[in-house]
């Protein structure tokens, strides 16, 4: 059967034991529970339906970022009610203060808000401020500022490499990655307009243009060319403008990940190669058992009408 002539808007994410997929519509959550698979459907509610700016080409990029932290969080509290008891870790002395504070449902939202926020303050630390840190003992003795800045590029894709791979050795994380195959496989699968069955989807790749790893290594290398205007050398003032320009870089590096998802020619496979190189590492093969949490996953999210999730 032929591929379909669009690429599909529906997302997904891999949790330790299940799959949060998300259509043009709705998300789902399908975690494998002992009693079997545990699902939670939301129907989405778009700021861009309330206020069109933010559907807005590069200004999307932002928003639609800040919102998959949000969502990732939530299916991941989702998930944790269903880990085995061994598995799971006790409620902590602070999520416990908060709830008993603002009572069980504004205390989610607050742990929601503060997880994401230490979340991207992590994230921004770790790839995108340490690196012109580092930089900063090296570039003194450079002159040139393109040269300068290179080397803190070259230093913030290693870091992030580094960080993948280090990341990739807890044991954890290998059903991480095996439900993020799943994830992938069962979306190239709908995609090709095959029926969501586990032997359709097993014989998918694993590698996916629109994968968020893919998106992470855009966002370093649009780094290097945004950040390239910020042509002061001291160490301080720069990284105050990483922090400044970080939502261009999101913005322009989330147009091009839908410009890959969009079409297949020589220049979106040239800026798609290195995040699926990456992905060797952060997908894995699924067994048959994740597969199916992956189907069910993404049926829950279809939508009615034939096209409505072409990007």
């Amino acid at each position: 059967m032929q591929e379909n002539n669009y690429k599909t808007s529906i997302g997904g994410q891999a949790l330790i034991e299940g799959i949060m997929m998300r259509g043009p519509k709705k998300q789902a959550v399908v975690v494998r529970g002992k009693d079997g698979l545990e699902t939670k459907v939301d129907d989405l509610k778009l700021l861009k339906d309330k206020y069109p700016i933010v559907g807005w080409p590069f200004i999307r990029g932002v928003v639609n970022f800040g919102g998959s932290m949000v969502n990732g969080v939530r299916a991941l509290m989702f998930s944790a009610n269903f880990m085995p008891e061994e598995d799971a870790e006790p409620t902590s002395k602070f999520d416990a203060w908060v709830e008993e504070k603002l009572g069980s449902e504004k205390a989610e939202g607050a742990i929601v808000t503060i997880t994401v926020i230490i979340g991207i303050a992590l994230s921004v630390g770790l790839f995108m401020l340490l690196p012109t840190f580092l930089a900063g003992f090296v570039t003194r003795f450079v002159e040139s500022a393109i040269a300068r800045n290179l080397i803190e590029g070259v230093l913030r894709i290693a870091i992030f490499v580094a960080y993948i791979g280090l990341t990739s050795k807890l044991k954890e994380m290998a059903r991480v990655w095996q439900y993020h195959g799943a994830e992938h496989k069962t979306i190239f699968c709908y995609e090709r307009g095959l029926p969501l069955t586990v032997e359709n989807v097993r014989i998918q790749p694993r590698r996916h243009p629109r994968c968020g790893t893919s998106f992470m290594f855009i966002v370093m290398i649009v780094s290097i060319l945004v950040f390239s205007i910020a042509r002061w050398s001291n160490v301080w003032t720069r990284m105050g403008l990483r922090l400044l320009l970080l939502p261009v870089v999101v913005a322009i590096s989330y147009e091009l990940l839908k410009l890959a998802g969009r079409h297949d020619n020589w220049f979106t496979r040239l800026i798609s190669a290195p995040g699926r190189a990456l992905q060797t590492i952060t997908t894995k093969e699924p067994d048959d058992d994740m597969i199916e949490v992956a189907i069910e996953a993404l049926t829950l999210v279809l939508p009615e009408t034939e096209g409505e999730d072409k990007w």
